[in-house]
């Protein structure tokens, strides 16, 4: 939903979503719930600084681009864990199902 309003009764009020990026304000129009977006954006905003002080301690030359894609490459990495421990949740909780279904069918005349 792009909120343009067009074929939708309601009356949708452009909510802004803002960040702050190496002291820059950057404000961005929400396309969804705001303050899911806004919190997406606090989270970025925290990795991004995390990174920057991590990096600055050991490297303090790196420039802010590099910065960026480090934070990136953290925020990803997270992301495809968690659907990795997702998937093998979803298969684990797959196996015992079918185990208890062949418990349940084997004990039910």
């Amino acid at each position: 939903m792009n909120g343009s309003g067009k074929g939708n009764n309601r009356n949708l009020s452009e909510q802004y979503v803002s960040i702050d990026i190496f002291g820059q304000p950057y404000t961005f129009k929400a396309e969804a719930d705001v303050d899911t977006a806004q919190a997406v954006a606090d989270f970025l905003s925290r990795e991004i600084h995390k990174v920057e002080v991590d990096v600055m301690q050991s490297q303090p030359g790196v420039n802010k681009k590099a910065i960026l894609i480090l934070a990136a490459l953290n925020i990803a990495s997270a992301h495809f864990e968690t659907k990795r421990n997702y998937s093998d949740f979803l298969q684990s909780v797959s196996k015992r199902s079918a185990s208890l279904l062949q418990i349940l069918d084997t004990a039910l005349p």
